[in-house]
């Protein structure tokens, strides 16, 4: 058990869950009995993708990390590959229990998600572009509960898929060492992420017209909103700024494990921005528990 609960990365699968509640945020809270399922499908169609990314890459991880579950022997990969397919069809099938379009989104994902272990990654732009496509969409998931706000807000994803794109461009570096350019282009990714949070908080967004559905928008400041985000700027750009002056794999791997784990603060500005401070604090108890989680099992 060990062995599979460390191929699925749990830390990094508590950080998915914030999405889905960032989305959920932004289509107002409405239809609550939909959330558990779109939970249980972000959980799933994460889970599946890591699984297939450590079975592309089990060669090569028996040369450079041999103590991941597949190479080590511990979990076989004939096995994972099954375990892999079973949780990225519970993810669709969860989804399709809520919406249509939430299964079109999760069906877009498994799409990406396997484009992505089987070839993006290794292709120096697209790679980026591919793994912030599927974090982008999981935002986008959470916003399915309510379909028809998709059409104006889907925007919002744009700024979880930049700062996915800036951790994963930083990534390709956390083995045998990263590039300066690479370091500088993700840092400056990274600060566009955070302008652009600033934006959402100071009430620079209406996503549809208050008059058509009648939830909270962000029309006002969010003195919560911004503070998160400042707070996501103090955890990540310190440790994102050290890898444009030491790329080395230690300092890379530090900066990756940090912009994963602060993902769950980026949500939660959106939540804080369209749903208040009280059900931001929901969103950053996944934090807690990705935190925890990351104590326990690798995140990378």
């Amino acid at each position: 058990m060990r062995g599979y609960l460390e191929l699925v990365r749990p830390a990094n699968v508590a950080t998915a869950l914030a999405d889905v509640l960032a989305g959920f945020a932004i289509a107002g809270l409405f239809n609550w009995p939909a959330l558990p399922w779109l939970l249980v499908s972000t959980a799933c169609l994460y889970a599946g993708g890591i699984v297939f990314n450590d079975m592309f890459d089990r060669r090569l991880d028996a040369v450079e990390r041999p103590e991941r579950p597949i190479p080590s022997g511990r979990v076989p990969a004939g096995r994972a590959a099954w375990f892999g397919a079973a949780l990225l069809a519970a993810g669709v099938l969860a989804a399709s229990l809520v919406t249509r379009e939430a299964a079109i989104v999760a069906g877009l994902i498994v799409v990406l998600v396997l484009l992505y272990d089987a070839w993006g990654k290794h292709v120096m732009f697209i790679g980026p572009l591919n793994m912030g496509l599927c974090r982008g969409l999981n935002l986008v998931l959470g916003m399915t509960a309510r379909p028809e706000v998709i059409d104006q807000s889907w925007p919002l994803a744009l700024i979880s898929v930049t700062y996915i794109a800036a951790v994963t461009a930083l990534s390709r570096g956390e083995v045998a060492g990263g590039k300066r350019p690479v370091a500088i282009l993700a840092l400056a990714l990274l600060t566009s992420v955070l302008f652009g949070l600033l934006f959402v908080a100071g009430g620079g967004v209406l996503p549809w017209e208050p008059d058509e559905l009648s939830v909270r928008v962000p029309v006002d400041l969010s003195i919560p909103a911004v503070v998160l985000t400042f707070v996501l700027a103090w955890r990540v750009l310190p440790s994102f700024w050290r890898t444009v002056g030491d790329p080395r794999p230690h300092t890379i791997r530090m900066a990756i494990r940090t912009g994963v784990l602060s993902l769950v603060l980026l949500d939660a500005v959106f939540a804080a921005a369209y749903a208040g401070m009280i059900y931001s604090l929901a969103v950053l108890a996944t934090a807690l528990l990705a935190g925890w989680l990351a104590r326990q099992f690798a995140v990378t």
